[in-house]
């Protein structure tokens, strides 16, 4: 069964094709065995009987008429049975002729026909001549040759049955194939606004197109669009007053401090409540940004070493020591703000927890679909990560993806939750691995 599998074509047009015409070629092949077997059979005996019948009596009146007849017979035969006749006396039969029509059973009938009907050798010479066979019959006193035309062996059923069969194969398949490539067409121009989609393009309503489950599907596929722009757009509308209303009274806190009166008892204190509030205010920014997504950005080709340079300038500007090795370009249709992000949470978090930060960009072969949208890629463009801090066990690297899950000593939990989700936004993934550094290497892939 799995064999089978395996030779069974994996498209869907290919699958729809082979169920509508692997019944008919079953149909076919078993009206052309019982033709073949049948009624080709009996027509195909009949006609080498006849065959034969006239040249077993020709041959017996040769034999038994004096030699001043034979012209006679011979006028008779050609005229009567369309029998062209030969005598080569004292001659004798010499060895066997191969068989040159095996495919069908005219040759083995009439040989079956001949030696029923004459009871002395004979041979049947196929090849010679296109348009006739040419029968040698042993006579006591020398060899008779008789020119059968072929016609009289063949019928024109036989003809008519096989271009039946494989014209009506050929028209077919011709529909078949043109009907199943306008289904098919729909479905692919379906597959490929879903798949865009939800890589964050806009690709608009689709027109609905095909067969009515089809059509029904792209309307839905429409109308889903729709949802989702109106739930997005809603939620960043909420999330942009949720913004408004937690940090007015974080500036209105940061202005009291500001205000409170200044001491070495003080000092201490106040210092200490302005750093809650910058945590309090960059922890709201993280959550923000982790549940506002990148949606909004359209995609557009961009140079993914460029990002990469920039972000790593502006973590070098911080202090951090960034090293980069990359090509000189790299075009990929990137979100390019949600790219940056997903970079700068990656560096940041190797240089909050490390000395050194290595940055590679390269393309790789791709030996299987990772992530969702990867199918249908040979290439996908790397950035590593590597970092010689403390790193993160293997078995709970996985886990550092939650959201609002610290994979190292400090942190909000949500850098490489944003940074997967952008990423696999794109139709790539993120994969946490040892580094040759010896902390931590994230390996960020993305479609070429």
């Amino acid at each position: 069964m799995a064999g089978l599998k395996r030779l069974l074509p994996r498209s869907l047009m290919a699958r729809s094709v082979l169920i509508i015409l692997a019944p008919m070629l079953v149909l076919q092949a078993v009206a052309l065995q019982l033709f073949y077997g049948g009624h080709l059979d009996v027509i195909s005996r009949r006609l080498a009987g006849g065959v034969a019948g006239d040249v077993a009596f020709v041959a017996e009146l040769i034999r038994r008429e004096p030699e001043a007849q034979h012209p006679w017979i011979f006028r008779e035969a050609s005229w009567r049975l369309d029998l062209a006749l030969a005598f080569e006396p004292g001659a004798r039969i010499q060895g066997e002729r191969r068989p040159s029509m095996s495919i069908l059973p005219l040759e083995a009938d009439l040989n079956t026909a001949l030696g029923e009907r004459l009871r002395t050798r004979f041979d049947a010479d196929w090849g010679s001549d296109p348009r006739s066979v040419i029968i040698r019959v042993q006579l006591p006193d020398g060899v008779l040759h008789v020119e059968a035309p072929r016609k009289r062996l063949f019928t024109a059923t036989l003809y008519l049955f096989v271009i039946w069969l494989v014209g009506s194969a050929l028209l077919l398949s011709g529909v078949a194939i043109l009907f199943m490539k306008n289904q098919v067409r729909a479905i692919r121009r379906l597959a490929a606004a879903a798949e865009a989609f939800g890589l964050g393009r806009d690709v608009g309503s689709i027109k609905p197109e095909g067969a009515s489950e089809v059509r029904q599907a792209a309307a839905a596929f429409n109308r889903m669009q729709e949802r989702i722009r109106r739930f997005v757009g809603q939620r960043t509308e909420m999330l942009a007053g949720i913004s408004h209303d937690l940090r007015t009274p974080l500036t209105r806190m940061r202005l009291g401090v500001s205000m409170l009166p200044r001491g070495p008892e003080a000092e201490e204190d106040i210092a200490a409540l302005t750093q809650d509030m910058e945590e309090m205010e960059r922890m709201i920014a993280a959550y923000l940004a982790f549940a506002r997504g990148e949606g909004t950005e359209q995609t557009r080709p961009a140079d993914l070493v460029e990002l990469v340079q920039d972000v790593a300038a502006k973590a070098r500007r911080s202090g951090a020591a960034v090293e980069v090795a990359a090509p000189g370009r790299l075009a990929l249709p990137l979100r390019p703000d949600a790219v940056r992000r997903c970079l700068g949470n990656l560096i940041d978090n190797a240089r909050r927890h490390a000395r050194r930060v290595a940055v590679a960009v390269e393309t790789v072969p791709r030996p299987d679909p990772i992530g969702p949208g990867g199918e249908g890629q040979s290439l996908w463009a790397q950035v590593t990560v590597d970092d010689d801090g403390p790193g993160i066990p293997a078995g709970e690297r996985e886990g550092a993806f939650r959201p609002f899950t610290t994979g190292r000593p400090d942190g909000t939990g949500l850098g490489l939750a944003i940074a997967r989700d952008i990423v696999r936004a794109h139709g790539g993934d993120i994969l946490l691995e040892e580094s040759p550094l010896g902390g931590l290497r994230a390996r960020l892939l993305l479609p070429v």
